[in-house]
């Protein structure tokens, strides 16, 4: 299968990276708390090396936030890295080496290790998913399942990844679902209202049937979510005229279904499992001396 080259990975966002310092501040601190006490049977200046080693087959994610929890704890601690952000690696593999003091080295050895092995594991699925539609226009977005407090991080391993982020949050885009329907009476009225309180917020309305689809299309939806929609829907697509309107495909998407969706006439496919099914990185820290 073809590979997702460094060029074709949607780069981080500004707000992705300034989140770093904090995502890892509050990992410590749930982490220490009060103290290490059993970092404190080591000598207080005891200086070590250690590597980190991958026994998956993965794709490597958060360098940033494993640089960080050491400059944290001791920016004195060195980090070389052996591989590059995004890159795949075997089993056995070495990805860095660490050398410093001993205590601080095993202080941060799980917070560094929590990063590393949930964003590898969402980079790597996420890298199934776009390496299944590489050879179609569809671009492959994630979503807003993601685990608490790890929002940005994750959105960040699905773009190293090689898939593209859906909206962030609730604040920076419209989608317009079921409930919100209901409330304001129709599409079209809750289309309506979303571009007389932000016009130049981006407009998606989830539907569920093709009537609801010829509703926000009508409307001028700016993106029309086609929520568990047989391929036999998908397919009639061909014959509607979209208009400027977008259409994403979502519910329930596996990397068997990306298959069968990859030559659709849709521009989107969103999957919640890129974030959330997700099986952590299996990796190990070995203090060399």
């Amino acid at each position: 299968m073809a590979s997702i080259e460094p060029s074709q990975r949607t780069q981080p966002s500004t707000a992705m990276l300034k989140d770093i310092p904090h995502c890892v501040a509050r990992a410590l601190q749930e982490d220490i708390g009060s103290g290490d006490i059993t970092a404190q049977l080591i000598p207080e200046q005891q200086q070590a090396s250690a590597v980190v080693i991958c026994r998956d087959h993965a794709v490597i994610c958060g360098r940033p936030w494993v640089d960080e929890v050491f400059r944290q704890l001791d920016s004195s601690t060195q980090i070389e890295w052996h591989i590059d952000e995004g890159d795949s690696v075997s089993p056995n593999q070495t990805l860095l080496t660490l050398r410093g003091n001993a205590r601080v080295l095993l202080t941060g050895e799980r917070a560094a290790l929590n990063f590393l092995q949930t964003l590898s594991a969402t980079a790597t699925t996420a890298r199934h998913y776009a390496e299944a539609c590489l050879n179609s226009p569809i671009k492959i977005l994630d979503t807003r399942k993601t685990l608490p407090g790890l929002r940005l991080a994750q959105k960040y391993a699905a773009a190293v990844g090689g898939c593209q982020n859906h909206r962030i949050g609730l604040y920076d885009a419209f989608l317009i679902k079921e409930n919100h329907i209901a409330a304001c009476g129709s599409i079209g009225k809750a289309i309506a209202k979303a571009r007389e309180l932000a016009a130049d917020k981006l407009v998606e309305v989830e539907v569920e049937s093709l009537d609801e689809l010829h509703q926000a299309l009508a409307a001028k939806a700016d993106v029309v979510m086609l929520d568990n929609f047989s391929p036999a829907d998908i397919d009639a697509l061909s014959s509607i005229d979209l208009g400027a309107t977008k259409i994403e495909v979502s519910g329930d998407i596996t990397e068997e279904k990306l298959k069968a969706y990859s030559h659709a006439a849709v521009h989107f496919i969103s999957s919640g499992s890129i974030t959330k099914h997700i099986r952590a990185v299996d990796l190990s820290m070995r203090l060399m001396d």
